[in-house]
């Protein structure tokens, strides 16, 4: 098969696409025939040399794709061959052909769009994990999402909404901001402005928010929890600023607020059960038609430089999805 190889990290990455041996799947493993592949900060991020793991080159990058299952390993259910999945792995699905843990995949219900699936899986389920698991939203509450027309941020609104929850989307450039109104949001702030806590305070009126969806961290970390009602969520999903958030203590304990890690991942790992079971919810609210995620763009292989460009400069809108099937790149 052919895949894509990082051959050398920056920005931009040096990438090359080269033929290699069909990977084969292991025990409790899938192989599957990937149509899509989602884009996101981490793989801006990951091919830039800045991740906290550095694969050693060259490599197969690609964390989130689409696909349809034609192989299993040993331990898995050959029921499954023919399935149409979304996967997460954490490299390899720059490919023709990618492998990745059974339970790291989800079977995806068969009237979504295939190129939807390569963006869905991550974002979505970091954001139910962060609502639910982690901030136990109730009905009625309002919700702050900064970064809101980014990756997570996006699924975050949906999320937000299925739960009956007044969102409030936080977003630097109009284009941002139209996009998250467009996407369920109730309010739309531009959290560049130098006074945005108060045109958002004037805005709801009474009251402050119940939750902090805070994929951005830097100085924006503070003000939001700042804006958090007694007894409020801040929930700590990344730091796409590049700056990691500072906290004053005094502040979580005047308010009786509480600052809650989102680790993903690391719980999809750990706790290989539970997240089976977030995935199945995730997979009801889906059938229920209470989320319906689309791809913000679908765009070609050769597309990717610029795209991660775009995603370091924070000029992206949503989830990007590069299509693998078919494209010439990989004939």
């Amino acid at each position: 098969m052919k895949a894509m190889h990082c051959v050398a990290y920056g920005d931009p990455p040096e990438l090359a696409i080269a033929a290699v041996d069909d990977p084969q799947p292991g025990p409790g493993e899938v192989l599957a025939e990937v149509e899509s592949v989602g884009i996101g900060y981490f793989d801006a991020v990951l091919l830039g040399g800045r991740y906290q793991e550095k694969p050693a080159l060259p490599f197969i990058p690609g964390r989130e794709f689409a696909g349809r299952i034609i192989d299993v390993g040993a331990d898995v259910d050959r029921n499954l061959i023919g399935r149409r999945i979304a996967g997460l792995t954490f490299k390899g699905s720059l490919a023709e052909r990618a492998v990745a843990k059974a339970h790291d995949c989800m079977v995806m219900p068969p009237n979504l769009p295939d190129d939807m699936d390569g963006a869905f899986l991550s974002a979505y389920a970091t954001s139910l994990y962060a609502l639910e698991s982690c901030g136990h939203m109730r009905p009625g509450e309002r919700v702050l999402i900064l970064g809101a027309a980014g990756t997570v941020g996006t699924a975050a609104i949906e999320i937000a909404k299925a739960f009956d929850g007044f969102v409030i989307a936080a977003a630097s450039s109009p284009e941002k901001r139209a996009f998250c109104l467009q996407q369920g949001a109730d309010l739309a702030i531009d959290y560049t402005a130098e006074n945005w806590r108060r045109t958002m305070s004037d805005a709801l009126g009474t009251g402050g928010v119940d939750l902090v969806v805070d994929s951005v961290g830097g100085a924006l970390s503070e003000t939001a929890f700042r804006c958090l009602n007694p007894g409020g969520r801040h929930l700590v999903v990344g730091f796409s600023s590049g700056e990691i958030g500072r906290l004053p203590l005094n502040l979580p304990l005047l308010k009786r607020a509480n600052v809650v890690g989102v680790d993903w991942g690391g719980f999809m790992q750990k706790e290989p059960e539970p997240s089976r079971k977030l995935l199945e919810r995730l997979s009801q609210l889906l059938a229920e038609g209470r989320i319906r995620p689309e791809p913000a763009r679908i765009l070609p292989v050769d597309a990717l430089p610029a795209l991660l460009k775009d995603l370091l400069a924070r000029r992206n809108i949503g989830k990007p999805v590069i299509r693998v099937a078919g494209d010439p790149s990989f004939r």
